[in-house]
Order: C-alpha cells, then sequence, then structure tokens
C-alpha cells in the first residue's frame, strides 16, 4: 500500500507531500488542474520514463519518493536483492532527476539502494498496477489480448508460451540451415571443387613430418659429397690412430707415449695416478673415434639413383611450400585446414535431403507444443468469459456477452493462435470483434471488469492506480463503476482520478487538486504557477467539491444533490461491509 508520496520541484509541483490510506481514494478537481501529474510521480518513482518536460521550469533536480508499506512478498524480494528493510516495515522509492549541460540524468533508489531499470520493473509487480486511459485504446490491438489472455491463465501458460518460443527459434535456425545451403549451393559446390583439387594435390604429396625437407637437405649434401666424405674420414683415421708411413706419429701412438711416461712417473709419486686415468680414457676415446670413422668411410657408397630420388623429392616439396606455406610445417596445416572446411561444406555428412528431415521434425514438435499452448488457452479463455461477464454485468451490462475465441494460425514465436476478444453489449445483436463495436463508455466498463478479474481477492494487497476510468459514462454507470471500484477497494489500496460525483462520493479519501498562482520568493513579483492538493475532511468541503462536480445545476440544487450521493454512498458502503 502507498502510504506517502513526496515532491519537488516536478512539473507544476514545487514540493507537496500527501498522506496516503488504505480503502478507495479519488483525485478530483477542474480539467488541466494537475491531476494526472500525480499519478505521473507515482510512475516515475517506480522506474517509468522520464524526460527534461518532467522538471519544474527553472530547477535543475526533481525529487519523488514513494513510501509502500510491506507484504511479505515484497519482503522475500527486498532480502534476494540484499536491500536492508528500513526500521517501520517500509520501502522507500525514490527517483532523483538532475539536468546537466546536454542531457538528463535519472537515478532510481529502493532504500538507499540504486537499481536499473530492470530491477525497478520487477518490483513495480508487488506494489503498483496503473491502469490510464489509453489502454482502452490497447484493449483493440489482438497482441494485447493475446497477452492478457496468457497472464490470466497464469504461471502454466506462461511457460508453455516459453517453451514455444524456444521451439519457434530452433525451427527458425534449422530452416534458415536450409535456405542457407540452398542459396549457397552454386558458391558452394565451386569452393568444393576448389578444396577436392588442392587436398588431392597435398595428400599426394604424402605430407607427414614437418622436418622431411630438412632431413632432405641432408642427405642430399651427404650423398653429393662421397668421395671428399671418404678422403676425409681416411685422414682422420691416419691422424687419429693410425698413420702409415707419414712423418707425425699418429695421436693414438703420441697418447700411448705418454702413458708410459705417467706409468713410469706414478710409481714414483702415487698422486699422478688421476692423470694417469685421464690419459688412459683419453687414449681409450682416441681409438675408438679412429675405428668409426674408418668404418664411416668404409661404409660410404656412391648411389646416384637415390640422389636423384632426393632431389626430385626436394623439388616436389618446394613447389607444395611456394603454393600452400612458407614452410613444410604451414603447408600441413593449411592441408588439415582444408580437410575441415571440407567436412563443414558438406554438412557434417548432412545432406539436403537430411536437413528437411531435421527441420520437419522441429516443425513438428513446435506443433505439439502449440497444441498443448492452445488447449490451456481455450481453459483460460473459458474461465475468462465467465468471470468477465460476472464483472460486467453489474456495471449495466446484464445482457452482456463476451467471448475470448481462439482462431488457429501458423505456428510463430506466441503460439497457433490469434486472440480476439468478441463483444455484445445489447441483447439480441451478435457479437462482434471488441474493437469494431464497444463505444468509448462500454471500453472503459470492460477495462474496469478486466483488471478485477485480474486483482482476485487471494491476490496480493497492492495499490490500483485508475486515471478516468469513468470516460464517457455518467448516470447509472457511474454508479455501476463507482460501486465496483469501492468493492476493489476492500482488498486493494484504489487510487481514482474522476470528473464523476458518483464515484467522488463513495471515496474513503477525497483530495481536491487546483493550480494556484503565487509570486516567486527570489523578488515577490513574478507569478509563478503551483498544483496544491488538500484533503477534503470535513463533510462540508465534500459536499462542496460535489456539487462543483455536478455542474449545471444551480447552487442550491447542486448542494442537495450533493448531500444525498453522499448519503447513498455511506448506505451502499454500509450494505458492502455487511456482505464480507
Amino acid at each position: 500500500m502507498l502510504c506517502l508520496l513526496h515532491i519537488e520541484n516536478f512539473a507544476l509541483i514545487d514540493r507537496l507531500e500527501l498522506d496516503w490510506r488504505a480503502g478507495l481514494m479519488v483525485l478530483t478537481g477542474e480539467t488541466g488542474a494537475g491531476k494526472s501529474i500525480i499519478l505521473d510521480a507515482i510512475d516515475l518513482a517506480l522506474g517509468g520514463k522520464a524526460n527534461a518536460r518532467m522538471l519544474r521550469t527553472g530547477c535543475d533536480r526533481a525529487v519523488i519518493e514513494a513510501t509502500f508499506s510491506i507484504t511479505p512478498e515484497l519482503k522475500k524480494w527486498l532480502g534476494q536483492q540484499e536491500i536492508d528493510l528500513l526500521d517501520d516495515d517500509t520501502v522507500v522509492c525514490s527517483r532523483e532527476l538532475t539536468v546537466g549541460k546536454s542531457s538528463l540524468r535519472s537515478r532510481s533508489r529502493v532504500n538507499g539502494v540504486v537499481l536499473n531499470q530492470s530491477l525497478m520493473a520487477e518490483l513495480r509487480q508487488f506494489l503498483v498496477e496503473i491502469t490510464a486511459q489509453g489502454q482502452t485504446v490497447e484493449l483493440m490491438v489482438p497482441e494485447r489480448q493475446r497477452t492478457l489472455l496468457d497472464s490470466y491463465g497464469g504461471a502454466k501458460v506462461q511457460k508453455q508460451v516459453e517453451k514455444v518460443a524456444i521451439a519457434h527459434q530452433e525451427y527458425l535456425a534449422a530452416k534458415r540451415l536450409i535456405e542457407q545451403r540452398r542459396t549457397n549451393e552454386q558458391e558452394r559446390l565451386q569452393r568444393l571443387d576448389l578444396i577436392k583439387y588442392q587436398l588431392q594435390e597435398l595428400n599426394d604429396a604424402n605430407l607427414e613430418n614437418p622436418d622431411e625437407l630438412d632431413d632432405l637437405k641432408n642427405d642430399g649434401d651427404r650423398l653429393s659429397h662421397v668421395v671428399e666424405l671418404q678422403q676425409l674420414s681416411y685422414q682422420t683415421n691416419q691422424i687419429l690412430y693410425q698413420n702409415d708411413g707419414g712423418d707425425n706419429p699418429a695421436v693414438a701412438d703420441l697418447l700411448g707415449d705418454a702413458e708410459n711416461l705417467l706409468q713410469e712417473m706414478v710409481e714414483y709419486d702415487p698422486q699422478l695416478e688421476s692423470f694417469l686415468e685421464m690419459v688412459q680414457n683419453a687414449l681409450t676415446e682416441v681409438v675408438e673415434a679412429g675405428h668409426q670413422i674408418s668404418t664411416y668411410g668404409d661404409n660410404l657408397e656412391t648411389d646416384p639413383e637415390h640422389l636423384a630420388h632426393i632431389e626430385e623429392r626436394i623439388r616436389e616439396l618446394k613447389q607444395i611450400c611456394r603454393k600452400y606455406g612458407a614452410t613444410l610445417g604451414e603447408a600441413i596445416a593449411y592441408r588439415d585446414k582444408l580437410q575441415a572446411e571440407l567436412e563443414e561444406l558438406t554438412g557434417g555428412g548432412q545432406s539436403i535431403e537430411e536437413l528437411e528431415e531435421a527441420c520437419q521434425i522441429k516443425l513438428e514438435q513446435l506443433e505439439n507444443l502449440c497444441s498443448e499452448l492452445t488447449a490451456l488457452r481455450q481453459k483460460a479463455a473459458t474461465k475468462l468469459e465467465k468471470q468477465l461477464i460476472k464483472e460486467l454485468k453489474p456495471l449495466a451490462m446484464e445482457k452482456v456477452i463476451f467471448e475470448c475465441r481462439l482462431i488457429p494460425a501458423k505456428p510463430t514465436a506466441t503460439g497457433a493462435n490469434l486472440i480476439t476478444f468478441y463483444f455484445s453489449p445489447n441483447p439480441g445483436e451478435a457479437v462482434q470483434p471488441l474493437a469494431e463495436i464497444a463505444s468509448g463508455g462500454e471500453m472503459s466498463r470492460f477495462l474496469l471488469a478486466l483488471k478485477a478479474c485480474f486483482t482476485q481477492k487471494k491476490s496480493t494487497a497492492k495499490t490500483l492506480v485508475f486515471d478516468e476510468i469513468d470516460a464517457g459514462v455518467s448516470g447509472k454507470v457511474a454508479q455501476a463503476i463507482a460501486t465496483k471500484l469501492h468493492q476493489l477497494s476492500q482488498f486493494h489500496q484504489v487510487l481514482c482520478v474522476t470528473h464523476q460525483p458518483l464515484i467522488a462520493a463513495m471515496a474513503d479519501s477525497h483530495f481536491r487538486v487546483a493550480k494556484k498562482v503565487v509570486k516567486q520568493k527570489q523578488n515577490g513579483k513574478d507569478p509563478r504557477t503551483i498544483v496544491i492538493v488538500e484533503q477534503l475532511e470535513k463533510i462540508q468541503t465534500r459536499r462542496d467539491e460535489l456539487a462543483q462536480l455536478t455542474g449545471g445545476h444551480s447552487a442550491e440544487d447542486a448542494i442537495s444533490f450533493a448531500e444525498s450521493l453522499l448519503s447513498q454512498a455511506e448506505e451502499q458502503k454500509t450494505k458492502v461491509t455487511q456482505t464480507k
């Protein structure tokens, strides 16, 4: 329930603070007095759209604070958002607007914690429902009628709508895959031919080892220098191990001589044993090296045929590298990339026929989910028809006929139905689409009855705001609307902007809104217009306001009529209280 509304520098309001109570509250006043400004302030405090024109002329900052009482559901939600409760078990929703040099800055807070627009929209559902004049126009739109029916159907219907939306996305994705395959078929086939040609060339080259080219170059150098290698290996062996007829002794011979000398020295000085071991080890290594280099030279053979094969392979690999990569490793990576692209272009093995089959499965799944949604909607529609007729009958529509028709349609993200409200307010007249037959007064009553259907006695109490729901009605119909608003106020706080004295008379709290011209505080000269709100608590002031609303009567008759309205209203309230 809305407990307090504080407004500063908003539109024509300089500073205003309103205490709200439970029950039915009405705002009355002349056309253009500023009643809707109050509702706009409530809307803005709960995350409504803001613009720079909302700030009072000459001000660069506006503040709106709306204080609500706590419900268990709201307390749970605040806990989930880690927002601390206030000591008096209230929640304060504030909105601050500031104008900079080139832009409007807006910030929403809940109990001092800054929240984004998405979270404010969630919070709003626990606190307030605003029914404005423009919603009668929205009711004529089929999409809006579908949304209302789904909302009335509850969580089960809405969950099914989500399933249908997901299935529809999957179906469209499968369909797009087919269309893309068909549209790009020529381009795909051309690309496939090029990939297959290149893959054939790369696969024929038998590329396995990225170091193969380097290895081949080494083998080629060896085979093309066999004679030189044989000569050099012979010379090396002569130097190391066996110098036949040479003037200089071999290294092994010199090391042997050194070994003999050290053996004699060790006899006199055992500390030289380590030197002897080093020379002996060196001699062993030199002898082994000499044997191995000799064996290497003996095994070298010229092989012109093998050399020619290596040179041909080197030429082949260099040609591959010139076309597909700077190195053999890059060419192998490019081959693997082509193989992956080939698999992708062939649909991972799926042909167009297989894709069409998969798409058909997705369509069948979508149709099945749509059928389930249709059944749920039909059940909700039947219930809504009965309840809405029940709510409309007390609103001077005793013979009303209402049908919520589900017309089959192609499956979409919202189901396979076109939802249309059919309506006949007069006996003997055929039902027709609501948008084509309902008058302004009938639409107002229809909207009020619909709102009553959505605010059941067992639902969470919240604040229901009606902006001139009585537009286009008078007399008996206005009285019926007043009674319905009072009935709603037994379970919810109801705030109504009205021009109808019959409705105003039923109020539990009555506020009069007016404009007043005052002098500015700065200079005491230039006039400024402000909106003032006065709570009418005395019977005499309420009577005078009702008399003013009647219009077209003499002052005496208007006063008398207003008194009778207040008396009748008290009697009706008593009846409602006794039947609760």
